[in-house]
């Protein structure tokens, strides 16, 4: 993997917050207190879609959303998990792991354009990365 020349989209970096580097893969925690809302990003350079991925790679991206979603199922005991790649926003490659429950803000439907984001807050914060880091350690 080319790490010089891989850059988290702009957008992605300002609206979450890093919590590990996996073998393909950074994980980072969506700024919004809501949901548990994990984003897998690819190292690769210029990426877009998973099928721009060479097979190798894409194998490897596979085993890690399956290693953060069991890591979520561990922490969260969601009712459901969501999973996801988009990119109708951010054009590069991006896979959302979202931890739901009947009672979350947005039940049954998606959590996109659900009312305004609710950052959190240091306590928060540092208690949830804190314990997504142990789970991944």
């Amino acid at each position: 993997m080319d790490a010089v020349t891989f850059e988290i989209d702009a957008q992605l970096k300002q609206t979450s917050y890093p919590i590990i580097s996996l073998s393909v893969c950074d994980l980072r925690l969506v700024d919004d207190q809501r949901w548990p809302w994990l984003l897998i990003i690819p190292r690769v350079p210029h990426t877009v879609e998973l099928i721009d991925l060479s097979p190798e790679l894409r194998s490897g991206v596979w085993l890690e959303i399956d290693h953060v979603a069991r890591v979520m199922r561990d922490q969260f005991s969601p009712y459901k998990l969501n999973i996801a790649a988009l990119g109708n926003q951010v054009r590069q490659l991006h896979i959302h792991s979202i931890a739901r429950f009947p009672e979350d803000a947005a039940w049954p439907n998606p959590v996109w354009g659900v009312g305004d984001p609710e950052p959190y807050d240091a306590t928060l914060l540092n208690t949830r990365l804190g314990a997504l880091r142990d789970g991944f350690a």
